[in-house]
């Protein structure tokens, strides 16, 4: 990978790059877009590209991939791909083809991170989201840790570099940390995590795990009403951030991008704007003061945006010992 863009260490022995691209789009992108935003943010300099099977780009972002591979611009070493995998595959035996589906669709030979896209299992079938006749989720009983070690055969045949989780808090993450016979601890966690919601406690525990925090939502600004409550404040309209641009004479997107790189954790930053994106590459041009971070910290008021996570855990509120089994992370 090319030594010029930033990288953390995982614990497997594996990079990755700090600033990532996140292609997930609401469903009235035309999928031809993200075709053209991606090799446009390969061109900006993004090298680690992180996507999902839910998102239904994999095949457009695979052949942006490809392009920018097949014309000379980078190398297949060049680029770190994160795909995960749905709740409707967290059975051992849909594991690893959910995986190739997805290896299948961006026509690559592996990924370099595929990780557990939520906590929770859904009943198996071509509905990523099943309901009953009354409108309610249809869970599956799968356990975690029975998922992970698909995972990790995973890992063994060659088809994800590293393996990790996403949406987990930290009861879910010992739950795999202190499974017996563990090959492969988690080498990320990838949550919401935003000046609103710093996710500081967590942030604590993975590092004590050696387990990288990597962040989604880190601006924001990807307002779709599926996942965000339209009620929510805006974050980068925060007088705080906004002040500290001006001081910094930087947009406030890229103050709360740097926030997180100071913090020690790998962020993801999403735009389908051209000057955005290119923009978004200047979060290693400058640094915040040490009073700077402590004034984003206050910021924190453990403000979730996502509401598919709400949805998913609103369903176990009657079970509170599954709840608190499968409930997703606010600041812990």
């Amino acid at each position: 990978m090319d030594p010029k863009y930033p990288r953390v260490e995982l614990n497997d022995g594996h990079f990755m790059p700090v600033l990532g691209f996140g292609t997930y789009a609401p469903p009235e992108v035309p999928r031809n877009r993200v075709v053209e935003v991606t090799k446009l943010a390969i061109e900006a300099g993004f090298r680690h590209f992180d996507s999902a099977y839910i998102y239904n780009n994999e095949e457009q972002v695979g052949l942006a991939i490809r392009s920018k591979i097949a014309d000379g611009s980078v190398k297949r070493e060049d680029i770190f791909y994160t795909s995960k995998l749905w709740c409707t595959f967290h059975r051992p035996e849909l594991v690893q083809s959910a995986l190739e589906s997805s290896l299948k669709k961006l026509q690559l030979d592996y990924v370099d991170f595929y990780l557990i896209h939520f906590p929770v299992a859904l009943k198996p079938g071509e509905d990523l989201m099943p309901k009953d006749e009354n409108g309610k989720v249809i869970f599956d009983t799968v356990d975690l840790c029975a998922t992970w070690e698909a995972m990790e055969k995973c890992k063994e045949a060659g088809l994800a570099k590293s393996i990790g989780v996403s949406n987990f808090n930290r009861r879910q993450l010992e739950m795999i940390l202190n499974k017996p016979g563990l090959k492969y601890k988690p080498v990320c966690n990838q949550v919401e995590c935003h000046p609103y919601l710093n996710q500081s406690k967590l942030l604590d525990f993975c590092k004590s795990k050696d387990i990288v925090l990597v962040a989604h939502s880190a601006l924001g600004t990807q307002r779709h009403e599926i996942w965000v409550d339209q009620n929510s404040p805006v974050l980068l309209e925060d007088p705080v951030l906004c002040a500290l641009a001006k001081k910094h004479k930087r947009s406030p997107a890229l103050i709360a991008l740097r926030y997180q790189l100071q913090r020690g954790v790998v962020v993801l930053a999403k735009s389908y704007n051209e000057q955005r994106i290119r923009e978004n590459m200047q979060v290693f041009d400058f640094e915040l003061t040490p009073e700077d971070v402590k004034a984003i910290d206050g910021l924190n008021r453990n403000l979730q945006h996502a509401k598919l996570k709400t949805l998913l855990q609103s369903h176990y509120s009657p079970y509170s010992n599954v709840y608190k089994q499968l409930s997703f992370p606010h600041s812990y």
